[in-house]
């Protein structure tokens, strides 16, 4: 089939602006295939405008208001990095993050929702900065892989405790601190079919096996009395009680440095490993393991978390379930756009999303925990200095309910033990500093 010229040159193929936008025949895709693709990625990381709301919830942030919020940033983030970076790459509110956020920073350490979302919009603002000055590259290498992994696992850890907690599976205990709960209630009963259910139908490679996981133990729930049917459609709720919320007036307290830093730190960890991921399997990353377009993909992975904090929600970032949508032939930005513009649509089924039970939410966080927990076999178990700090960094996360301690021990540990040990050339001066701070702030403020 003949094809036209453009302008500059350049082919309209047989998809016409989009193909030569997009680069869908140089690419060896087309429409159909990237709408197939975004909505294989939709599916498989929809369970976001379920989970998303009912966590922020905690934090004393209105249900409906964090629904649209989530949907609308992740549409609008999703489109952005389609159009700006090209990539096949979904955005949404990332989990851990929005734990961090609601279970850290309002909970533990006493902020308002509002002074929370102002620190989520200064990391956006960061990360923005690191991404066009290139310091980004300059960070993540000084920072030790083996704590990555750490901070990642510990994180999904930490994740797993919030889902046992919320399912009623763990509870407390004066002895013991935490102990099992009563299994003889269905909510954790429920619970622990829903991540049966999600584990069994991830293996099977079904698409939307964590979204299905949800919906089927959030309805056996309603005639136990345990969730209530409001229907499935209406009009999205009003976005004002989050829009445009922030509160900066802590941003000079040295808790509030060390918050930002945290969510810093994860979402570029986060994003790196998620574009990394994304684009080997799509065949991006040349023979140098370099990725083309890097920047601008970070760039717009900044603007959502900026966006995101402005409309009402925790960091948004990269998603590592479009890597599913990779799989099912999307190669380019259409299949995010394709992805936002479903999340619009999301924005009807509000209804639906405010009848999911805790326990539902819990079974999910319960799957991503075990993902993220993966990342522990990754450790180089063979050199103790090393694998130590990182089992203190992950450990301590769940264990003190807290994201920032747990990068916070692991830092100063890591440093400490090098040092002793005699290794110094192994401690950056990125590391020593980051100890440095953190040390600082837990003698300051010792109980968070």
């Amino acid at each position: 089939m003949a094809t036209d010229k453009t302008p500059a040159g350049k082919t309209a193929g047989p998809n016409g602006f989009l193909d030569q936008y997009f680069g869908l025949t140089a690419n060896g895709t087309n429409v159909r295939t990237e709408a197939l693709a975004g909505l294989t990625t939709f599916l498989t990381m929809a369970y976001i405008i379920f989970v998303n709301p009912s966590i922020l919830a905690k934090a004393g942030m209105d249900h409906g208001a964090v629904f649209v919020a989530t949907c609308v940033a992740a549409a609008v983030c999703s489109i952005v990095m389609g159009l700006y970076a090209n990539y096949p790459i979904a955005l949404a509110p990332g989990m851990g993050l929005n734990a961090f956020f609601a279970f850290t920073v309002v909970l533990t350490y006493k902020y308002s929702w509002q002074q929370a979302l102002g620190a989520v919009f200064l990391s956006g603002v960061l990360f923005f900065l690191l991404s066009v000055t290139g310091l980004r590259e300059y960070i993540i290498n000084q920072i030790p892989r083996n704590l990555k992994y750490a901070i990642g696992a510990g994180v999904g850890l930490f994740l797993g405790i919030i889902a046992l907690e919320n399912a009623g599976i763990i509870v407390d205990h004066p002895a013991t601190l935490v102990t099992l709960g009563h299994l003889n209630l269905p909510a954790p009963l429920l619970c622990l079919l829903g991540f049966i259910l999600i584990v069994a139908l991830h293996a099977r490679k079904i698409h939307g096996a964590t979204l299905i996981g949800i919906l089927i133990v959030g309805i056996l729930g309603i005639p136990l009395g345990l969730s209530t049917f409001t229907g499935i459609v209406s009009m999205p709720p009003s976005l004002a009680p989050t829009l445009l919320q922030m509160d900066f007036t802590r941003v000079f307290e040295l808790s509030f440095i060390v918050v930002v830093f945290s969510i810093l730190m994860i979402d570029v960890f986060d994003n790196a490993g998620t574009l990394i991921a994304v684009t080997e399997k799509a065949g991006f990353v040349d023979k140098d393991g370099n990725v083309p377009r890097m920047k601008q993909a970070l760039i717009s992975d900044s603007f959502a978390a900026m966006f995101g904090a402005s409309i009402g929600t925790s960091t948004t970032t990269s998603y590592i379930e479009s890597a599913a949508g990779v799989e099912a032939g999307g190669r380019t930005g259409l299949t995010a756009v394709f992805v936002g513009i479903l999340f619009l649509f999301a924005l009807f089924f509000s209804p639906l999303a405010g009848m999911i039970p805790a326990y539902a939410s819990a079974a999910a966080l319960l799957f991503v925990a075990c993902v993220m927990a993966s990342l522990m076999s990754n450790l180089n178990w063979d050199d103790i200095t090393e694998a130590a700090p990182a089992v203190i960094a992950a450990i301590t996360m769940p264990l003190t309910y807290s994201i920032a301690t747990g990068i916070g021990l692991g830092f100063i540990t890591y440093a400490l033990i090098k040092l002793i040990a005699g290794r110094f050339k192994d401690v950056s001066v990125a590391v020593a500093a980051l100890a440095l701070v953190f040390a600082i702030k837990l003698i300051l403020v010792p109980g968070g």
